[in-house]
Order: structure tokens, then sequence, then C-alpha cells
């Protein structure tokens, strides 16, 4: 038979009674209801009166003092939900696509069950432990681990947990991967081969501005200034499916723009860019879907297809995978190209500052750490210049 319910007056607020079920439970104000006024309760349970009399004790203490915490009763995978639903929108919407991806793949599969206000470093460290077990490369943890990292501390933030106890495990070490800029034969043959190429101007264009391919593709005819000899690089085009708005102007992918000042060999490229266009929209007739008119060629996309069209950048990469193997460097990739400017630019003598401007990195410190080992010839320069200077102060 169920013992009868036993309602005291608590040792300060609260109340405290026995349950139908035999445990005890203690009831307690934290505030009052914003939007009705009402008082807010909570309940504390125990098998003991003593038991929740002590919690009960402890929880109005933390009320008088300002301290007071309510754990969040949702599972890691319900706040993740809501994470991704509420407090992302600041995000672009490549991070946010990313985001959502490794929170279905890895994250709610893994920890989603375990309650938001419950969950420990010792359980995230063995979730990132089996990560690496399974076959994932450390950086690809590390990531996750970013992801996971900037969910709960949004819930720190909001309340829910009291910590984020993703900021104490130990992670793994990840080796930067080698970069591969091409050499100065394969540049001087990738000069000769892509002349016979369509999309020779662009990959021309990438390889001596450094631009990345999506800034390339998506460079704009007001961002050309043939007077100034200057190129002003202030967004990409990305592809998203056709339900997100397909190909798609976004922010750079630091949301700094820049302003660079190509070689002239650049700027020839692009006046001739623009000849070709215009040759290429009169043969193409009714079919040409780009500009119209002088005025909307001025903010006409500069590579198009030879109908108007932009350019995808799976077809860019096949082209310039032909090319590649060409002159045996069948391994390369178009970002490669990228490299290949920065390596460049080092070993002719710019400083890391310019080439952290040119590349638009964050900062020097970046640029430096990606390209400051690659060139065996600028350490050799180095010590030309000195040994010059040295000869140059006379007998010694």
């Amino acid at each position: 038979m169920a013992r009868k319910s036993n309602t005291r007056a608590a040792q300060g607020a609260g109340t405290i009674r026995q349950r139908k079920d035999g445990r005890w439970e203690a009831r307690y104000t934290v505030g009052r209801d914003p939007g009705t006024g009402k008082q807010v309760q909570r309940s504390v349970y125990g098998a003991t009166q003593q038991e929740v009399r002590k919690k009960l004790a402890q929880l109005t203490a933390a009320l008088d003092n300002g301290d007071y915490f309510q754990p969040a009763n949702m599972t890691l995978a319900r706040w993740v939900e809501i994470w991704l639903q509420e407090y992302t929108s600041d995000k672009k919407y490549l991070t946010v696509k990313h985001y959502t991806a490794q929170c279905k793949a890895h994250i709610v599969p893994g920890l989603g069950a375990v309650k938001l206000a419950e969950l420990t470093t010792p359980q995230i460290q063995a979730f990132y432990n089996g990560l690496l077990r399974g076959g994932m490369a450390p950086k690809s943890v590390r990531n996750i681990h970013g992801i996971l990292t900037k969910c709960l501390s949004t819930a720190v933030s909001v309340e829910y947990i009291r910590d984020n106890p993703a900021g104490r495990v130990t992670l793994p070490r990840v080796e930067r991967k080698e970069i591969h800029p091409l050499t100065d034969e394969q540049v001087k043959d990738f000069l000769r081969v892509s002349s016979e190429d369509e999309y020779e101007i662009l990959l021309k264009v990438i390889l001596f501005t450094g631009l990345r391919e999506s800034e390339a593709i998506g460079l704009t005819w007001d961002c050309v200034d043939f007077k100034t000899g200057a190129v002003k690089v202030c967004k990409q085009l990305q592809k998203r499916p056709l339900a997100d708005g397909g190909f798609t102007f976004a922010p750079l992918k630091n949301d700094k723009a820049r302003t660079i000042k190509p070689a002239p060999f650049v700027m020839g490229l692009l006046e001739r860019r623009k000849r070709e266009q215009a040759a290429q929209r009169l043969r193409a007739g009714e079919l040409w879907t780009g500009w119209q008119t002088v005025e909307q060629q001025k903010s006409a996309l500069v590579f198009t297809t030879a109908t108007g069209g932009n350019l995808s950048p799976q077809t860019v990469y096949n082209h310039y995978k032909k090319l590649a193997a060409k002159i045996g460097a069948p391994g390369s990739r178009v970002h490669d190209l990228r490299h290949t400017f920065a390596v460049l630019s080092l070993q002719n003598g710019d400083d890391v500052k310019t080439v952290q401007g040119n590349l638009g990195h964050a900062t020097a410190a970046f640029t430096l750490d990606v390209y400051g080992h690659v060139s065996e010839r600028m350490k050799e320069d180095s010590a030309a210049r000195m040994e010059a200077y040295i000869a140059g102060l006379g007998n010694l």
C-alpha cells in the first residue's frame, strides 16, 4: 500500500513531501514566469527525507547567493538541432551546410543520446578516439571538435550547461600536408600547353595572381581597372543546389575584400579576354545568355562559357587536369596554381606581408606557416645577398 502523502515546511523556502511511490520530493521556487507572472517551481528527489532536505538547502542557498543553475533536461541531439536552427544565422551558407553534415554524420550518432547536462569530457574524448581508431584523419577529428565546441559554448552562454566539457579533451596532432607548387620547368610547359585550351586565360590569371578558383570564376568587369592596373577581389561564385539558388555570389572566405596589382602580363590577359568575350557574344547570337548592353557588361562575369553562362568548377577542373598530365604533374590541382603563385612571389623577393595581402590570408603568420619552408632557393638567395654585402665591405 502506498504511503500517504506527507507535506512539511522545509528549512528555508520550499516544501518537502513523500510521494506515492515512496520517494521524497522537495519543491522550490526559482522565480516568476516573465509572461504570466506566476511562480516557476522546480523539484528535486531522493530516497530519504534527509537526502532531499540536504539538496533543498543547497539549492535555496544558491538562489539566495545568485549562484543557482538549472541544468537542461534535453539530449545533445535535441540541442544540436536547436543550435543549427537558431544560433548559426551569422554563419555563411557553406559553413552551416558543413556544420549540419558533420553533426548528422558523426556528432549526433556518437553522442546524441546523452543528456546535454550530463555530457562529460571523458565521453567526448572516447568519441574522438573512436573516430581515430575508425580511420578518420586527425584534421577531420579536430574539425568535428571545433563544431562541437562551438555548439556547447552556445549552450553555456544561454545557461543550459555550466561549462564546456569539450574544452578539456586532448586532440590528435595534425601534420601539415606538403604543398605541391609547379616547378619552374612545369610553369614553362604549362604556359606552352595551355595556349591551346579554351580556359587558358582563366588558368593563367589564377597562376599569376593567386586568386582562389571561386574568386576567379566570380570576377566581374567592374572589379577590373585597366587604367590603374588593379583588380578588386570582393566576392566569389559558389555552386549551391538549385533549391538553394544554384550558382550564387557569396562573401570571400575571410570576408575581407582586397585590391591586387597584377603584373602587366595579367592585365594584358584580361584585355584579351574582354575582346574574346565580345567575339563569343557575336558568334553565339540568340544563344548568348550573358550581358546584352555595354552598361550590363560593366558588372558581368569576366570568365564565361561560349554562350555567356557562368563557368562550372568541375569543368575548369577537367580542363586543368588534362593540362597537368601533359606537363608531368598529373596529381596537381587547380588550387596548386595558387600555391605556385605564392612560392614564385616569395622566391622573387616579395615580402611575406605583400604575399599575404595578395592571397587574402587573415594573417602574415599563416602565410609564413604555409609557405615559409617550401623554397630552398629562398635560403640560397639570402646567403648570396649576404655574401655580396660582405664582399662590398672591402678587405676583411
